[in-house]
C-alpha cells in the first residue's frame, strides 16, 4: 500500500487539495469536469506536474495513479479525490463518498473463455483467477463459498486464460467489446462501478465550507449534462398549445415581449435528446424565433 512521502506534504488548513487521475480511461472526463466546474488549472495540465494550482488560490490539484488516490485521501495527503468506486473498494481505505459523478461506468465481471464448460461461479472451485483487483476478487469468491487461487496481474488480464496463466478473470468491462475480442464470456457480475468523489473524514469537518463549494461546482456540471436551453417567441393565443408540448425542470418560464405582435418569450430547460422532435412540435404549436443553447452548469 502506498504511503505518503515527504514530497507530498499534508495540505495546510486554508488549502483544499483534490487528487485526480494522471492517466487511464477516466482521466480525460475528469479533467473536462474540472475545467467546466470553473476550477481551471492555473498552470495548465499538459505537463502533468505532481501538484498544480487552480484559479482558486485555496484549491490545488494532485495528479496520482487512480489506485493510489483512495489512500492519499485516507492519509490526509489529499482532502478530496476522484477515482473509480472499484479502486476505493480494492484499497479498502477509510474515506467517505461525497458525490457520484455518474461517469466512467463499468462493471467488474467474472469471465471465462468462450469454449469453457464453466457456467456458474461455483464451477470455478479450485480454479486460478487472474485480476488487477485481488482484494475484491477474494472477497467475492469467499462470499460465494468458492475456493480459488487469485493470480494478481498488472494489465492485459484478458490474455491470461489463453496463455494458460488462469482459468478465468475478474476484470472491468464497459461495453463488452474487449471481452468479445478476446473470446471471453461473462459468468457473473461482481460490482458496478462509477467515478466518485471521496473525502478525508477529518477534512470534511475542518474544511467543510470550501469542500461544499467544490462539490456544488462539480454537481452543477453533472446536472447540466445532456440538457439544453430553449428560448422562443410565442403569440399569446398560442401559449397554451406551446406549454402543452414543452417540458422543463420546473415548467417553462414565460415573459412579456416589448412587441406590437402580442408576443411572449418562453424559456425552458429540456433534455438534449428531445430537441430534434420538440423543434417541429413547437413550430406546429405556434412558436417562432426558436434558439437552442448549451448549458454548462445548473445550480439548484
Amino acid at each position: 500500500m502506498s504511503k505518503p512521502s515527504p514530497r507530498q506534504p499534508v495540505p495546510g488548513p486554508g488549502l483544499v487539495r483534490l487528487a485526480i487521475p494522471n492517466k487511464g480511461r477516466i482521466a480525460g472526463p475528469i479533467n473536462e469536469l474540472i475545467e467546466k466546474s470553473g476550477l481551471h488549472l492555473a498552470e495548465g495540465g499538459s505537463d502533468r506536474r505532481l501538484i498544480t494550482r487552480t484559479r482558486d488560490p485555496n484549491v490545488e490539484i494532485l495528479f496520482a495513479r487512480p489506485i493510489d488516490i483512495p489512500e492519499y485521501v485516507a492519509s490526509g495527503v489529499a482532502d478530496l479525490g476522484i477515482t473509480g468506486k472499484d479502486m476505493v473498494m480494492e484499497r479498502g481505505s477509510a474515506v467517505e463518498q461525497v458525490l457520484d459523478l455518474q461517469t466512467g461506468k463499468a462493471t467488474l465481471v467474472v469471465a471465462v473463455p468462450e469454449e469453457s464448460d464453466v457456467e456458474t461461479v461455483a464451477d470455478l472451485a479450485g480454479a486460478k483467477v487472474a485480476t488487477e483487483f485481488p482484494a475484491i476478487t477474494r472477497a467475492f469468491f469467499a462470499g460465494h463459498g468458492v475456493a480459488v487461487t487469485v493470480v494478481t496481474v498488472g494489465g492485459a488480464c484478458e490474455a491470461t486464460p489463453h496463455l494458460g496463466i488462469a482459468d478465468a478473470i475478474v476484470d472491468l468491462s464497459s461495453s463488452g467489446t474487449t471481452l468479445r475480442t478476446n473470446h471471453l464470456r461473462v459468468v457473473d457480475e461482481v460490482l458496478a462501478s462509477t467515478t466518485i468523489l471521496v473525502a478525508n473524514p477529518a477534512s470534511l469537518t475542518a474544511k467543510r465550507e470550501k469542500i461544499d463549494e467544490i462539490v456544488l461546482a462539480l454537481e452543477s456540471v453533472i446536472r447540466a449534462k445532456g440538457q439544453c436551453y430553449l428560448m422562443m417567441n410565442v403569440h399569446r393565443n398560442a401559449l397554451a398549445d406551446v406549454r402543452e408540448v414543452l417540458p422543463g425542470l420546473s415548467g417553462p418560464t414565460v415573459m412579456d415581449v416589448a412587441s406590437d405582435e402580442n408576443l411572449v418569450a418562453v424559456h425552458a430547460v429540456v433534455k438534449e435528446e428531445r430537441v430534434y422532435q420538440l423543434i417541429n412540435q413547437l413550430k406546429r404549436a405556434g412558436a417562432k424565433d426558436i434558439l437552442v443553447m448549451p448549458i454548462e452548469r445548473i445550480i439548484r
